[in-house]
Parts: C-alpha cells; structure tokens; sequence
C-alpha cells in the first residue's frame, strides 16, 4: 500500500495511525517486520496481548 508510507501516517516518525488502512500488522515502513496500526483497535489489542505476555513470561522465568 502506497499510503504507508505518506509521512500525515506516521506519528513521531515511528507510530503508524491509518484509520482507512484495516490490517493489524501493516509492513513496516522500512527495513524488515511489521508495525502496528494504532488507528485500528483490534491492532492495540494484539499489542498490549503480546507486550502482557512478554511482561508474564519474563517475571515467571525471573522467580527461578
């Protein structure tokens, strides 16, 4: 998508927010991976599921 990559989406040069663009993990703007799309909501969800999985899964293997 050519609108990816218009600097009006991108928050701070690094926050992709495009409410016309529906995917959850829109290729990132350069390089290789995905960024999120802070417009969609269910995109947040993923991220904030994810950085919580993380954040449980590094306290359980810190107690050992």
């Amino acid at each position: 998508m050519k609108n990816r990559d218009q600097n009006s989406f991108w928050k701070l040069g690094i926050f992709y927010y495009n409410k016309q663009d529906k995917r959850l993990l829109p290729p990132k703007r350069t390089g290789l991976g995905w960024t999120v799309n802070f417009a969609n909501p269910f995109s947040v969800a993923l991220f904030i599921l994810i950085l919580m999985a993380i954040i449980l899964i590094t306290k359980y293997f810190s107690t050992k």
